[in-house]
């Protein structure tokens, strides 16, 4: 985040907007969206078979002889030093096999941190592990108890006695305002932008609104608690895990451990919600130290207690958005600064201030964002991060200035929407925001809304309907890897480091796969989730679909040249280049004259082969610095708050999207509606209570960290627009992140609208209305 940066990056986008857009990756659209057979087809997930009848093991399931479960004491102050620990009445409880701390731990490197530049790293964040008697926030791993059972391992991490040196810490945002730092760029985004002079503009316009915004901090709680089965065999480290990030697991825990890099397995077929979370934390790398000293396999299932004081979720921010417009609602101004929490040992940014910068076009900018050193654990990413809580801010900042305008929001909307992007002026690749608005307009009745609030009303419910936009930006990983196999009976088989946290990865990949190379379906199959296969990125920021489908597009192409080598002279394709055929029926034909055909069952047949194997690689995401590349979304809600009581029961939420093509309606709905009910949760309920005296994590379970159940979710509508992307993969882009992004806005625009009082501070609870 460096003055370097901006200028590396500024000038890559200069030069790659002076390249023939034909040079750059989708140059030429991918045939596929329009060719598609089982591409867009409703096809349910291939992994949950297994999953209903407790086939698919996950990672706390795996057996292994000797087994031990580990428990963890967590430190009670946020600063300081350990004076004082003993573990001998823990050493002597029944079934306990080690306890290991700072003294006894083995030699451990920093995690390598995550980042574009090392896609073999994972580390959250930059302190070292269990190799000193400091202190650096409240909740630390102090020591790891070792036992026969977990019972037996809880009961002796109650015996551990810590004696602590206490320091001074920083534990209270408000105080840490006064000595926040201010980044130079934004993951690769130039942090401050003032362009137009905003402050004239603002100073000149008709209508004005300037307001603060606040979201609090969130954790994650996915349904499969963070756990790890691990075990050193032979010199090699093996490592069962629920992770989103294979190959940087292995790579980080390679460099902890000074290993090399073919000395580390990890294995992770099923992952049961990562939403970010399911990193390279503690409990993994203490995991592995543990096992090693002890030299036995050890288990590590986290309770929600220690996934909360060890697994960063969604910063804390406070957002000034002021917004300006003439009386025709075109926008003058836009203001956007802010404060978030990102400890300097933390490697997430969250950038919640480049939500503004690709919405809405506006004759000026100033936007900024500082962050607040504060001694707590590190904040990490969780679904739509920056995107998720900046559309909070934005969206609601829209809504108020359609109210003082006295404009319909969406026709704001519509007056404002950017054709170019806003900042640096690149075309887009697609852009369809306002037609999805259009189809979440019709479907929740828009027209029945009542501009003016507290108008509708039944006994003792007023009824109120908001809108709000979505967006989250188009990612594709450099380097992901895909294994394409041809064997004798004429099937594909695709094998990649990818992951499956329930998104239907396998399921989609099949379905290109069996496309791209005139295959019916039922005769490929996909191999994920191990770090001996071809090498994937993390799966996050919605991009690993995209960068598996241009990995399976290359391997393909490198298929066609294979085989024509192979299929040698004596054949129907002699003379034949790689670009004058495609796949069909099984085997490759001329593109001119489809009678040239051969069947992969025969070419390897002649040429004595039981198979042949291919390995493409997705390559450089340029285009992402020619074109602006973004999903976007329109929200609707449709809600009634109690007068007595300020209670909000949300009757539907409506979800429009922009997101290019959808490639299996069945799985996409799945995606965008867990999207929309996290959105539910953001707006409603979910908090995490920090105590600013010691920095200590008060929420630590499902009874006081609430997260939406089945009786708070209402009807949920999904739609989309399905128009393609010409420079993507498949013409798609991502929908793991856009569903939640603009949900929270839109309930509290709709809160607005039932009630007249206008709620800045999330969650919207209940007191906040009576």
């Amino acid at each position: 985040m460096t003055k370097l940066q901006n200028a590396i990056v500024g000038g890559v986008r200069a030069v790659i907007g002076q390249v023939p857009s034909s040079w750059l990756p989708g140059g030429t659209p991918d045939p596929l969206i329009d060719k598609r057979v089982s591409l867009g087809e409703q096809q349910s997930r291939i992994d949950g078979p297994d999953k209903v009848r407790g086939a698919a093991r996950f990672a706390a399931e795996v057996p292994m002889e000797g087994l031990l479960y580990a428990a963890f004491v967590h430190s009670t102050i946020a600063r300081g030093r350990i004076a004082d620990i003993d573990v001998s009445p823990a050493e002597a409880a029944p079934g306990v096999a080690l306890v290991m701390t700072y003294r006894n731990a083995p030699k451990m490197s920093v995690p390598p941190p995550i980042g574009m530049t090392n896609l073999k790293a994972a580390g959250n964040h930059t302190l070292p592990i269990m190799q000193d008697a400091e202190i650096r926030w409240n909740g630390q791993v102090v020591a790891v108890v070792l036992a026969d059972t977990r019972e037996q391992a809880d009961h002796a991490a109650t015996l551990v006695r810590v004696r602590y040196d206490a320091a001074p810490a920083r534990t209270r945002f408000e105080e840490g305002k006064a000595s926040a730092y201010t980044p130079q760029s934004i993951l690769v985004e130039r942090n401050r932008l003032e362009k137009g002079s905003p402050s004239r503009k603002f100073a000149e316009a008709a209508f004005k609104i300037d307001a603060v915004y606040t979201t609090p901090w969130e954790n994650h709680n996915p349904i499969e608690p963070h756990a790890a089965t691990i075990v050193w065999r032979d010199g090699k480290l093996i490592v069962h895990d629920a992770t989103q990030m294979i190959h940087g697991t292995a790579g980080s825990l390679a460099k902890i451990f000074g290993l090399k890099a073919a000395n580390v397995e990890v294995s992770s077929p099923y992952v049961g919600g990562g939403f970010g979370a399911k990193g390279l934390w503690d409990h993994q790398i203490l995991g592995a130290a543990a096992a090693k000293l002890a030299d036995r396999p050890v288990r590590v299932t986290l309770s929600r207690a220690s996934m909360h004081r060890l697994i960063g979720g969604r910063m804390q921010t406070e957002q000034r958005v002021a917004l300006a417009a003439n009386g025709d609602g075109k926008l003058k101004a836009m203001l956007h600064h802010g404060y978030g929490v990102r400890p300097l040992h933390s490697i997430c940014d969250e950038g919640f201030t480049l939500t503004g910068r690709s919405l809405y076009a506006s004759d000026s900018f100033d936007i900024v964002q500082h962050y607040i050193d504060l001694d707590i654990l590190a904040n990490s990413f969780m679904r739509g991060p920056g995107e998720t809580p900046g559309t909070f801010a934005i969206e609601c900042a829209m809504d108020e200035l359609a109210y003082a305008i006295g404009m319909d929001p969406i026709e704001l909307r519509r007056r404002n929407v950017a054709s170019r992007d806003p900042v640096s002026g690149a075309p887009h690749s697609q852009s369809a925001m306002m037609e999805a608005y259009d189809l979440g307009a019709a479907r929740i009745g828009w027209d029945r809304r009542v501009a003016e609030p507290g108008i509708r009303r039944e006994g003792e419910w007023l009824i109120g309907m908001g809108c709000a936009s979505g967006t989250f930006p188009f990612m594709r990983m450099p380097g992901t890897s895909v294994r394409i196999t041809i064997d004798a009976s004429g099937s594909a088989h695709v094998a990649s480091a990818a992951h499956e946290m329930g998104m239907g990865t396998a399921t989609v990949q099949r379905q290109h796969a069996a496309d791209r190379l005139g295959l019916p379906l039922d005769r490929v199959t996909v191999t994920i989730g191990d770090s001996g296969l071809p090498f994937a990125s993390f799966a996050g920021g919605s991009s690993q679909t995209a960068s598996l489908a241009a990995a399976i597009s290359a391997a393909s192409g490198r298929l066609v040249t294979d085989l024509l080598r192979l299929a040698g002279n004596d054949t129907p394709l002699a003379g034949l280049k790689p670009s004058e055929v495609k796949f069909v029926d099984g085997g490759l034909c001329s593109v001119e004259d489809p009678a040239r055909q051969e069947s992969f069952v025969s070419i390897l047949r002649r040429s004595g082969r039981s198979e042949i194997s291919v390995v493409g690689e997705s390559g450089a995401p340029l285009e992402i610095m020619k074109y602006s590349m973004h999903s976007t979304s329109a929200n609707f809600c449709e809600l009634r708050v109690s007068e007595v009581t300020g209670e909000i029961r949300v009757d539907r939420l409506v979800g429009a999207f922009d997101c290019g093509r959808i490639l299996n309606a069945k799985t996409a709905t799945s995606q965008f509606k867990g999207g929309m009910i996290m959105g539910l949760g953001m707006a409603l309920t979910e908090e995490t209570l920090l105590d600013e005296r010691s920095g200590r994590i008060m929420s630590t379970s499902l009874a006081d960290y609430h997260v939406p159940v089945h009786l708070d979710v209402p009807d949920i509508d999904v739609l989309w627009t399905d128009i393609p992307d010409p420079r993507t993969p498949l013409g798609a882009r991502g929908i793991g992140e856009i569903g939640t992004t603009g949900v929270a806005a839109a309930i509290a625009n709709a809160v607005f609208n039932a009630t007249g009082k206008r709620v800045r501070d999330l969650p919207l609870t209940l007191d906040k209305l009576i």
